[in-house]
């Protein structure tokens, strides 16, 4: 058998039965974004990690380094944001090609140190080591939450209205431009920063944690047709999706227009947008809108709907279904 007949996750299922008797009381292991742990009577660790390799996760020579250092850390940070925690600190290793020159790793540190700075996150320590090719980074990240308040997966429920943070597509977008060579066009620029350094929703997540009517959440990294379809397994829900409803940006849709592509195909499949998906309760929906744009500037999109049955995603345009031509990514 091959990996790529199972998957990512496929091969994380066939070996996460081994280590379930060794999770001790109150811990919560692989299944989330985040670990949690015990930390004291009122806060939990949660905790992280994520690997980034060249050619797989970014083309060495289309991000600077800066910008690589900050992306490093930036979706580790994510995840923090994802269960509705603080971050606190973080922990770097680095495999070194011996062709990367020593001001490569400053301004890479650099761009990491950027966004430590930004959230008051402390690098803790790490490793280096050579690599023979291809430069390979490792981040862990660490952050506390409120005991029990750690947003997970398994927590949707009937009638649960699916939501996200921010606009979805411009990432993949930018890859796109990227692997395809396309021209300069309008809002080039744009969308390859938000591919390049994404920003993770620190403070968004901590205010929808302290929502009670907000239930499962985690981050969008591989794109919502691969992401929702982890809460729906963890909760054991359906959902339906409206394809009219995700927020693409007035960017996004021009650079569709001008290159032919296919905007809600990118918002629904692309990955790395680093914004929230959630689940939350019907009620109060126009009064936390409200609260959540006066907060962050911006609006609190409604997408679709949590349902019984089968783990699947139901996609609509309207009043009629459709198919998407891409599921989301996997990396195998």
């Amino acid at each position: 058998m091959k990996l790529k007949e199972i998957g990512e996750f496929g091969f994380i299922e066939r070996f996460k039965p081994l280590f379930n008797d060794l999770i001790q009381d109150n811990q919560i292991g692989i299944g989330d974004d985040c670990a949690i742990i015990p930390a004291n009577e009122t806060e939990d660790w949660v905790i992280t990690t994520d690997l980034l390799v060249e050619d797989v996760h970014f083309l060495r020579e289309a991000i600077t380094p800066r910008q690589l250092g900050y992306k490093s850390l930036a979706v580790n940070l994510s995840d923090i944001a994802a269960m509705g925690g603080t971050p606190t600190g973080s922990f770097l290793s680095i495999a070194i090609p011996s062709s990367i020159d020593v001001e490569y790793l400053d301004e890479f540190m650099a761009g990491y140190h950027e966004l430590s700075a930004k959230y008051g996150v402390a690098l803790l320590g790490g490793d280096t080591t050579k690599s023979l090719k291809h430069l390979t980074i490792n981040v862990c990240a660490m952050g506390k939450c409120a005991k029990g308040k750690a947003r997970k997966r398994s927590m949707a429920q009937t009638g649960d209205l699916i939501c996200v943070t921010g606009q979805l597509g411009d990432s993949a977008a930018g890859l796109k431009l990227l692997l395809e060579k396309s021209p300069r066009i309008a809002g080039y620029d744009y969308l390859l920063a938000k591919h390049h350094q994404p920003e993770p929703q620190i403070a968004e997540g901590l205010f929808l944690a302290d929502i009670s009517e907000v239930h499962a959440m985690m981050d969008i990294s591989d794109g919502i047709a691969s992401d929702l379809k982890h809460i729906l397994k963890a909760s054991g829900k359906a959902a339906t999706i409206d394809v009219n409803k995700l927020p693409v940006s007035d960017i996004l849709k021009n650079a569709a227009q001008t290159l032919d592509w296919n905007a809600e195909e990118l918002a629904a499949s692309g990955g790395e947008d680093y914004e929230l998906l959630f689940t939350m309760a019907p009620e109060n929906l126009e009064t936390i809108q409200q609260q959540f744009a006066e907060r962050f500037g911006k609006p609190l999109y409604v997408i679709g709907q949590i349902a019984d049955g089968e783990s699947i995603v139901s996609w609509m345009k309207g009043d009629k279904k459709t198919e998407l031509g891409r599921s989301g990514f996997n990396h195998f």
